[in-house]
């Protein structure tokens, strides 16, 4: 199934949740639902569900522990403008980099035109000097690339999320939207097929953002992001 079909079933099972969260607790029916997708092996209804789906192998399970929900405010924002601060840095940097750089090159070629072995001491000191001072502004734009490179794929996990859990193909401006973040954790006891017992810890998050400019809520949906098993 095409990714534009799979958002489809996405804002279906959104307003299924919708409905269904007065009478019963949406959080713990996301995983319910999960495993009887994999029982299925239906893959596209897992997709829907979790962001990475895990294919687990059970003949039983057991939800032994749903956590309070933590709430946070919608932090996309605050990780978009941190990114672009640091692309900032990142690009502000380049020019020192390459000028010590320069620097460095020109000193090395004295070294080779220097004809006494004063000149030639003199040079190398210099060189040695200024290798220190690139080697310093290497470093730094090094951990500034990393830094940006963090923050970047931080921002474009969270979006990806956010946009998973409305249950809709793209959000132009996702970034800017407001609103609040709902996590929690679940521990889950699965016996396989084989009869050993294995706990499962399953993280779900919820986004409930708004587009200021619009005066437009928009309501998410409970989805699985994370599924770690513990023993």
């Amino acid at each position: 199934m095409g990714k534009k079909n799979l958002y489809l079933l996405g804002a279906i099972l959104l307003v299924v949740a919708a409905f269904s969260s007065c009478s019963s607790q949406p959080d713990k029916a996301v995983i319910e639902r999960y495993f009887h997708a994999i029982q299925l092996n239906d893959l596209t209804t897992m997709s829907t569900i979790a962001v990475a789906p895990t294919d687990i192998d059970f003949k039983s399970f057991e939800i032994t522990k749903l956590g309070e929900a933590k709430v946070q405010p919608a932090g996309l924002p605050d990780m978009a403008k941190k990114e672009k601060e640091l692309q900032k840095k990142l690009q502000d940097h380049v020019e020192p980099t390459l000028v010590a750089k320069d620097v460095l090159d020109a000193a090395k070629e004295e070294i080779d035109n220097a004809r006494t072995k004063a000149a030639k001491n003199a040079a190398q000191k210099k060189v040695d000097d200024l290798q220190a001072k690139y080697d310093q502004e290497y470093e730094i734009h090094k951990q500034l690339q990393k830094d940006y490179n963090d923050a970047k794929a931080a921002a474009a996990h969270e979006e990806e999320t956010a946009i998973f859990s409305l249950g809709v193909k793209d959000i132009p401006n996702v970034r800017d939207l407001t609103g609040e973040v709902q996590s929690k954790q679940a521990e889950v006891k699965v016996v396989n097929k084989a009869g050993a017992e294995k706990t499962y810890i399953f993280q779900l998050r919820l986004f409930n953002l708004k587009d200021e400019t619009l005066n437009l809520n928009r309501r998410g949906r409970w989805v699985i992001t994370d599924i770690k098993a513990t023993s």
